[in-house]
């Protein structure tokens, strides 16, 4: 029977990500998102950046999914 991560262990590994790796992640995804939001023609890439942030900074039991 396969069992999926246990939730601890995601909270255990999303802690590691945001120590080494996700808070630079995020915090450039804020800066080129406020640098995008200045023209109105990257206002909608700046709402993406901003948008990417929990996922940068959680990336561990996150699902991308297509919305129709």
């Amino acid at each position: 029977m396969a069992v999926g991560p246990t939730k601890c262990g995601l909270e255990h590994g999303n802690l590691v990500w945001v120590v080494l790796a996700g808070w630079r992640i995020a915090l450039t995804h804020l800066v080129s998102g406020i640098a995008l939001c200045i023209t109105i023609i990257g206002i909608p890439f700046g709402i993406a950046n901003f948008k990417l942030i929990p996922v940068a900074l959680m990336p561990l039991g996150k699902q991308i999914v297509d919305l129709p």
